[in-house]
């Protein structure tokens, strides 16, 4: 079950749309899932669905409440992709013993852009917007984890430390390069960069 910015399982069927990575910079964030889980901690490398992938969430409500259509949301973002990004520090989200373990994302106009007009977009259905991705309220992040234990959090930052290419001499740089849907009633992914017919999102395949 999918869980939220505090580390809780979400109890409604969510759906999310979510910005992709290039490559090259979703390969480090995947060395960074990796270094956490051979230290035996909680890690994003625990789900090994193919679909399971390093994204940036700007958008999660109810499952059952609307989205534009799909190709206007690919009309949206691709006059603004790609995008360059940048990954900053870590960040703890949440509360309790358990929490969400994730690298920030540098704010930039660009960005907020793409954030404001997605959401501009979607207005029918605004009233399930989780509060946590709302323009005004949004933290742009890359999750690694989402069930860290407090009293780990040492061993978390020494294990991404000793990831070469978590170098501060060299940023985690890179661009934005997609959007998907997920839709956690139907476990099903969409990626909204790849031609489709008219007529909304169209069926995908199983995320996980």
């Amino acid at each position: 079950m999918p869980s939220d910015e505090s580390g809780r399982e979400e109890r409604t069927p969510i759906a999310s749309l979510e910005l992709l990575l290039d490559a090259q910079l979703e390969g480090r964030v995947r060395a960074e899932w990796e270094a956490l889980s051979a230290a035996g901690l909680s890690s994003l490398a625990a789900h090994t669905s193919p679909s399971n992938r390093p994204h940036v969430t700007l958008l999660v409500r109810d499952a059952a409440a609307a989205l534009p259509a799909a190709e206007h949301l690919a009309q949206c973002v691709e006059r603004l992709l790609p995008l360059p990004i940048e990954l900053s520090g870590l960040v703890l989200f949440g509360s309790g013993h358990r929490r969400v373990l994730a690298r920030a994302v540098v704010v930039t106009e660009p960005l907020l852009r793409l954030h404001r007009d997605v959401h501009a977009l979607a207005v029918e259905g605004r009233d399930s917007d989780r509060p946590h991705t709302r323009p005004g309220e949004w933290t742009p992040h890359l999750t690694l984890a989402r069930r860290l234990r407090i009293d780990t959090a040492t061993e978390a930052l020494r294990a991404l430390d000793e990831v070469p290419a978590t170098d501060p001499a060299t940023p985690m740089a890179g661009e934005i390069i997609g959007l998907r849907h997920w839709n956690a009633a139907t476990s099903t992914v969409t990626d909204l960069s790849a031609p489709f017919p008219e007529g909304g999102i169209p069926p995908a395949g199983p995320r996980r």
